[in-house]
């Protein structure tokens, strides 16, 4: 675990423009690190996932969340 880490993301957050900026950048900060927690490329997760998002039926949203996503492109090599 790297010390200095946290020093770097709290001088980024001064550029956030404003306390709902600074939420919103958190919460995308969230996603990208829980993706590689699951062991997915975070571009490859949130480009699918915002791509699907707008036609998914609201009733299986938790097929989009992270740790029940899978990579389209994989599933179809497989």
């Amino acid at each position: 675990m790297r010390l200095c880490r946290p020093l770097h993301n709290r001088k980024n957050y001064l550029f956030a423009g404003s306390d709902a900026g600074g939420e919103t950048l958190a919460d995308a900060m969230t996603l990208i690190e829980t993706a590689k927690l699951s062991g997915h490329d975070p571009q490859a997760y949130l480009a699918d996932v915002l791509a699907r998002i707008n036609d998914h039926p609201i009733n299986r949203i938790d097929d989009l969340l992270p740790w029940n996503w899978t990579n389209p492109v994989l599933a179809k090599a497989a």
